[in-house]
């Protein structure tokens, strides 16, 4: 049943509820008391079933390779030219798990604890409490598939802190441990790909989600360097597709990396859980002109050494950061955060940056921005990452085997030495903790549609904690996915995939050529970029790091004019069959980033609290800080699609917190 329309924007439909996960047991019983209740498929009939797997990043490689070796038929697709390219390759820091190496009392409840609480209290404790139990395991599956993890003087794996805690749990290969994980999970792919059990699709790009009464049976594809869509149908579809970040054009995401995947299943019905839940990353290297293409990610790890500060005085900002003595630094977080200094959580890290900027105390050059008031101003956004500290206290060659490559890059980008200067960095849209929404089995609204990693809403709340990405990636992957798909597909034995003349799949590619022809037909004057950039300078002035009701609301308009702009005036270049047109890709994903923007504008305007990355600026505390309101929010935003330029029907999902206390954020 709906509500009359809210705010002209949204209805409100019936609550949802994870039904998969056992509560009626200890929550550390919860992940062992369901799988042993899902059901099996015998190893011999897995040969008879096949499975869709869309991206081969940690998530969707790790589960194609599990799959494939629990003896599955599996076809994986991937955009890039090769599996092991997929944008999980560029995290840097590491990954977290439980194994209390350095003895400074990390437990499994102690992850979770973190977790939630870093998530500001927005996330299932039920998600997570299996994520930091199987967190261990993780670490001992890379280690036998070879990952070179940095390794202490007796021979254990090394630690290092990152953000939101305060114990060494994060493993890490210098400043390359998301390349290295991939590699690992790649050689497994490919060990599959040699047996016969998995099957590999480059070059080819998701379009259109295929459904057969109701359930997921397989996906439209384009081949990019023909232009020639393809069905491929299976039993089920599992989608590992990442995040939507690129939906603020300057991200630190890959310039291929989009929502289109997640946007099709939406609109075939898939929920969409908590768009607003955006993290910004506190260290990434500042934008430095009007034409800059993408952002580039410095490793949160080397706020484990450096440390953060800006000129005291606003004088100060133009002079060489070596001029300026001690007493006229100010280090802010170690100020405003005794407990945790350098390594608050992201969003608060990212957010007093900003203010520190706002006050007239950012470095680096000054660049154009519209301000609050509608006017263009000169603003330097930037601040200081100081090694000098660090470098007096280990010495350079000790810097250096643990960020050494960091340092490389940073002065190959910028032609700064980071040995000798202070690096300059500048929060930048990073990652994304909304996503597809699931139940404890990964499965989305959908019934046969699996979804893992960045591209599910499941295991962060309203912000992640560093190195809590790659963790939920193989998760999912080795262990989640494997052993909740067969609960589906063991009902599926007696089913044959649908072939090609079904009028299902026959009507999904009719839908997907139409998209592409429409593209076609426009011929306007304006390029895709265009549109993208415009679509992101909107989004990261009103939905970025701070958010008001009115801003939202202006956001939403000029999205909507924007949208209509694109859909009669957009030139997309070249041919749609017989060649490769990148122009054609992006218009397809920009087409989708302007929907998608709406409703994360809609998401951020319904929730009138600030909670972890999501901060209205009607909700914060005397001090600035981000101020939750349990008794009316503490709910996952679940979004239902009604049709095109049709208001969404929100579906709430209530969080129950039976484990641990709710309580307002504090790291001082």
């Amino acid at each position: 049943m709906m509500s009359e329309l809210i705010s002209g924007l949204y209805y409100e439909g019936d609550k949802i509820a994870d039904t998969k996960a056992p509560l009626d047991v200890p929550i550390e019983k919860c992940w062992e008391t369901r799988k042993f209740t899902a059901k099996l498929v015998n190893p011999a009939n897995r040969r008879k079933l096949k499975i869709i797997v869309v991206g081969t990043g940690l998530a969707g490689g790790a589960a194609a390779a599990s799959l494939g070796e629990m003896g599955y038929h599996v076809d994986v697709f991937f955009y890039q030219d090769s599996a092991r390219r997929a944008h999980s390759i560029a995290a840097q820091g590491g990954i977290n798990a439980a194994k209390d190496y350095r003895n400074d009392n990390d437990s499994v409840y102690r992850l979770f604890y973190d977790t939630v609480k870093g998530g500001d209290y927005r996330a299932r404790e039920t998600n997570v409490y299996r994520l930091a139990e199987v967190s261990a395991n993780i670490i001992d599956q890379c280690v036998a598939q070879g990952v070179p993890f940095a390794r202490e003087y007796g021979g254990l794996l090394d630690n290092r802190s990152f953000g939101g805690v305060q114990v060494s749990r994060t493993f890490y290969a210098r400043g390359q441990t998301g390349q290295q994980l991939l590699i690992g999970a790649y050689q497994a792919l490919e060990r599959q790909v040699k047996a016969g059990t998995v099957t590999e699709h480059s070059r080819h790009e998701m379009v259109e989600l295929i459904l057969k009464d109701g359930h997921a049976k397989g996906i439209i594809a384009r081949d990019m360097t023909t232009g020639k869509l393809e069905a491929h149908t299976a039993h089920c579809v599992v989608l590992c597709t990442g995040g939507y970040g690129n939906v603020f054009f300057l991200s630190t995401n890959a310039m291929g990396c989009n929502a289109t995947a997640a946007w099709r299943a939406y609109r075939k019905g898939a929920y969409f859980a908590n768009p607003c839940y955006t993290q910004i990353h506190p260290t990434c290297i500042p934008q430095h002109g009007d034409q800059q293409s993408k952002l580039t990610l410095m490793s949160e790890s080397l706020r484990n050494d450096g440390r953060i500060w800006v000129p005291k005085k606003a004088e100060d900002c133009e002079k060489d950061p070596r001029d300026i003595p001690e007493e006229d630094r100010d280090y802010y977080l170690e100020r405003i955060y005794p407990s945790f200094g350098n390594l608050v959580p992201r969003d608060i890290a990212s957010r007093q940056a900003k203010n520190m900027c706002d006050e007239g105390r950012g470095v680096g050059p000054a660049l154009a921005e519209i301000g609050p008031d509608g006017e263009e101003r000169m603003v330097r956004r930037g601040v200081y990452l100081d090694f000098a500290d660090a470098i007096e206290r280990m010495g350079k060659d000790a810097v250096s085997a643990k960020y050494g490559n960091l340092f490389e890059m940073y002065e190959r980008i910028t032609d700064d030495d980071p040995y000798e200067v202070p690096m300059r960095i500048y929060p930048a849209s990073h990652y994304t903790m909304g996503g597809l929404w699931v139940d404890y089995d990964l499965q989305s609204t959908i019934p046969g549609l699996y979804v893992g990693g960045e591209a599910n809403f499941s295991d962060h709340g309203a912000n992640r904690l560093g190195a809590s990405a790659l963790m939920q990636g193989l998760s999912d992957g080795y262990f989640v996915l494997p052993n909740t798909v067969n609960d589906y597909l063991a009902d599926k034995l007696a089913e044959t995939v649908l072939d090609q003349d079904d009028p299902d799949v026959q009507a999904a590619l009719q839908s997907a050529q139409e998209r592409i022809d429409r593209f076609m037909s426009i011929g306007g004057s304006r390029s895709v970029d265009s549109f993208h950039k415009e679509l992101g300078r909107i989004m990261w002035d009103y939905c970025g790091m701070y958010r008001t009701h009115d801003g939202l609301l202006e956001a939403i308009e000029r999205i909507r004019a924007l949208r209509k702009e694109f859909w009669s005036n957009v030139r997309v270049p070249g041919k749609s069959i017989g060649e490769m047109n990148q122009s054609l890709e992006r218009a397809g994903r920009v087409a989708d980033f302007l929907e998608l923007g709406e409703l994360m504008c809609i998401d951020a305007l319904h929730r009138n609290e600030s909670c972890g990355g999501h901060f209205r600026g009607e909700s914060q505390t005397e001090e600035g800080e981000a101020l939750r309101d349990d008794k009316n929010y503490l709910y996952v935003a679940a979004w239902e699609y009604t049709g095109e330029d049709k208001p969404p029907v929100l579906h709430k999902e209530d969080l129950i917190y039976n484990n641990i206390e709710l309580k307002q954020r504090s790291y001082k």
